[in-house]
């Protein structure tokens, strides 16, 4: 692998992925769930790790940028049905507990991330499947672009989503803009006011809104804010608080939770065909 990728060992086992151009960097533990730990944009951190609690393998990691795959949330019972029977499918998949293959890209100006199906995986979702993710920096920018392939005999049905954890200086001084102004409170499964959620950020939320543009975060503590641009069919925005933690998670889903039973924005992809998906984080 060229320089701009470099195994690094504190202050935990990781690739460092510096931009060749700009100097920003990703720090990226792929047989962690493929998952981002850091990204640096001009000078600063903006990703949020628990690193205690990712040193202790048996417990799920809370920070960096975990992939959710084939669901995004959960399902009743944990079962999800299909044509050929009933399969046991725990929160938001297994794409985020996996080991996934790191490669940079040709040009160099980001990585590579990649899930195959395994016998493991076929148990659990009967499909064989490719996913291929490129992490670029940008300038003030980080580009995640997904290609999610059917490589199986059958239609996949499937949700996708990211569920980056974002440092803030005070919880109690941020907000959100771009939000509609109703939202599905996950911790309920009720509709809600999105002014009174978000003005629960400190005492912690769980809810989905279907926006129709970016989305702003702002830190006013810090004066620091970023923007969400998703793409359709990724353009659900799930805001998600766990204090005391000052960070917030912004991230962008294909489908609401239950979406391959209900068939509410549920994908599905013919045999031999993808899918691709395109999400932005704009530094400000």
């Amino acid at each position: 692998m060229a320089m701009t990728l470099i195994e690094q060992n504190s202050p935990y086992s990781h690739w460092e992925y510096v931009h060749p151009e700009s100097g920003d960097r990703l720090r990226i533990v792929p047989e962690r769930g493929g998952l981002v730990t850091a990204w640096c944009c001009n000078g600063r951190e903006l990703l949020y790790l628990d690193q205690q609690r990712f040193a202790d393998p048996g417990k799920s990691i809370r920070g960096g940028i975990p992939v959710l795959f084939p669901i995004c949330g959960n399902l009743p019972g944990d079962v999800l049905p299909l044509p050929g029977g009933e399969y046991t499918l725990k929160q938001h998949g297994f794409a985020r507990d996996l080991p996934w293959e790191l490669q940079l890209l040709d040009d160099q100006s980001g990585v590579k991330l990649s899930l195959r199906d395994t016998q493991a995986t076929r148990a659990a979702y009967p499909f064989e499947f490719l996913i291929e993710m490129r992490v670029r920096p940008l300038a003030n920018a980080l580009e995640i672009e997904t290609t999610v392939h059917n490589r199986s005999d059958d239609v996949m049905p499937f949700s996708f989503g990211l569920h980056p954890y974002f440092q803030v200086a005070d919880l109690n001084m941020v907000h959100l803009e771009g939000l509609p102004n109703s939202c599905l409170n996950h911790l309920e499964m009720a509709e809600a006011e999105t002014a009174r959620q978000l003005e629960r950020l400190s005492q912690g939320v769980d809810f989905l809104t279907r926006p129709a543009g970016s989305v702003a975060l702002v830190d006013e503590a810090s004066g620091a804010s970023l923007q969400l641009q998703h793409d359709k069919p990724m353009d659900l925005t799930v805001v998600w608080t766990d204090p005391p933690r000052q960070m917030v998670c912004l991230e962008p889903w294909t489908g609401p939770r239950e979406a391959l039973i209900s068939g509410d924005h549920k994908l599905e992809l013919k045999p031999g065909n993808k899918q691709q998906l395109v999400c932005r984080y704009i530094s400000g």
